[in-house]
């Protein structure tokens, strides 16, 4: 009989496992709060309407879509024709990401909050992707936005909180790569390409995963106009140095009052973030963030001397509200990828040793009336004490086998009936050193 699977780019944890897990999902959600960020959840699965169009063509072939249903489903099928697609067959898909339902939530409860809300979120979120190593079809992302606001100094707040999150995580060797759409979007327009600046962003954004040429060939073979694809193969050509290019981009944007702002914005976080002592910030003008959705500042950082890819990602987005019915109401956030920091802490073995899963104490009855076992674990267990009681009456050797795989350090025999004063016999897994003592001592 074949055994059971699940399907690929999906994974099982197992205790250990997740007691790791949760040791990161800790340490963020201690420092978001930290930061004055308040926890919200949205629905795993949302209106196909809600997510289609905010991603990208790209993003939009990813969407996990549910099927319909029924007489819905029967309907739909006896209306197809050669030309349906899967989504005459859906109204509703698995959550992409956590922005854009995030920016539904802000609209539909708008007259409940107040502005500047900030706000974070670690939910699952799914992708019909291609799985591969740090790629996973089902993953969590850990979010932190601010909302209603257009001063970078949240730009600022959220560079700093990227760097407190890591640093305690023991991932302190990373660079935080920033750039701005607006320079993206005033260098496509002087090279009189604007009406292809959604194509040319999500060509750009492959750079790391193909390269500068395969780069230059896709901006060849779909952007006709030969002006984009020499300024983007200059760029890329540049010294990488913060100062040459800089110097590069005011000279080509001089007249371009988009980009200029753009730059100005890059130049003002980059700036205060000096101040606080954050040097690692890296200004990366072929950081293009393939969604559609941003509009200002965008981020990504990688892990130095490692081919993982970003592990945390993000950006400002202006008008994300407004395809909901909300118009100026600016925001930006991160998203901490808790997959690939989980799969990079396990590689550089960076989990504390002491992240015990199992119970302090393991009781086994010895004694003639089965309660008062279970006595003395409401006893250790009203002290605020972790305890187990081995259930079954099998042979010593077997008990015994059983708290040592689990990792028990600690066995408590008792043979007499209990009462809080009670002599008990208390065994060190560890050393083996077996001792009598008054039960009052187990704490």
């Amino acid at each position: 009989m074949q055994k059971p699977s699940i399907p690929k780019g999906t994974r099982d944890f197992s205790p250990d496992q997740l007691i790791r897990r949760n040791y990161i999902f800790d340490i963020i959600k201690s420092k978001f709060k930290k930061f004055g960020f308040l926890p919200i959840e949205t629905p795993s699965i949302e209106n196909l309407s809600t997510l289609t169009g905010k991603y990208g063509s790209e993003g939009d072939q990813l969407l996990f879509k549910v099927l319909l249903r029924g007489e819905k489903f029967k309907k739909a099928l006896k209306n197809s024709n050669e030309n349906s697609t899967d989504h005459d067959f859906s109204l509703e898909a698995l959550r992409y990401d956590l922005t854009v339902p995030f920016a539904r939530y802000i609209v539909q409860h708008l007259n409940d909050l107040t502005f500047p809300f900030k706000r974070y979120q670690i939910q699952p979120v799914w992708r019909a992707d291609r799985p591969q190593k740090g790629r996973y079809r089902e993953f969590y992302q850990c979010d932190a936005d601010i909302v209603g606001t257009n001063s970078l100094i949240c730009e600022i707040e959220l560079v700093s909180l990227i760097t407190e999150i890591l640093n305690e995580l023991n991932l302190s060797d990373f660079t935080i790569m920033i750039n701005n759409r607006k320079i993206l979007y005033g260098l496509v327009e002087t090279c009189n390409s604007i009406e292809y600046f959604s194509k040319i962003t999500a060509i750009i954004d492959k750079i790391d995963k193909i390269g500068q040429n395969k780069v230059i060939e896709e901006l060849k073979n779909n952007i006709p106009n030969q002006s984009c694809w020499e300024l983007f193969n200059e760029l890329f050509s540049l010294d990488n140095s913060t100062q040459i290019i800089l110097s590069w981009l005011s000279k080509k944007l001089a007249s371009n009052q988009e980009g200029l702002k753009g730059l100005q914005e890059l130049n003002y976080i980059v700036d205060n973030a000096e101040e606080l002592g954050i040097n690692n910030l890296k200004i990366n003008i072929s950081l293009a963030r393939g969604l559609d959705y941003y509009t200002g500042s965008i981020f990504e950082v990688i892990l130095n001397n490692h081919s993982m890819g970003s592990i945390v990602g993000g950006g400002r987005y202006d008008n994300l509200t407004e395809v909901f019915g909300q118009s100026n109401l600016s925001g930006v956030g991160i998203s901490f990828g808790a997959e690939r920091i989980f799969d990079l802490m396990n590689e550089f073995s960076l989990f504390p040793s002491n992240l015990g899963i199992s119970p302090k104490y393991m009781i086994i009855d010895q004694s003639d009336k089965p309660s008062n076992g279970l006595q003395v674990l409401k006893y250790l267990r009203d002290k605020d004490v972790s305890a187990i009681l081995y259930p079954d009456r099998h042979k010593l050797k077997k008990q015994l086998k059983y708290a040592n795989s689990v990792k028990i350090p600690y066995i408590v025999f008792i043979k007499d009936s209990f009462n809080s004063k009670m002599n008990i016999e208390l065994k060190n897994m560890e050393s083996g050193l077996q001792v009598n003592t008054d039960i009052s001592n187990l704490n």
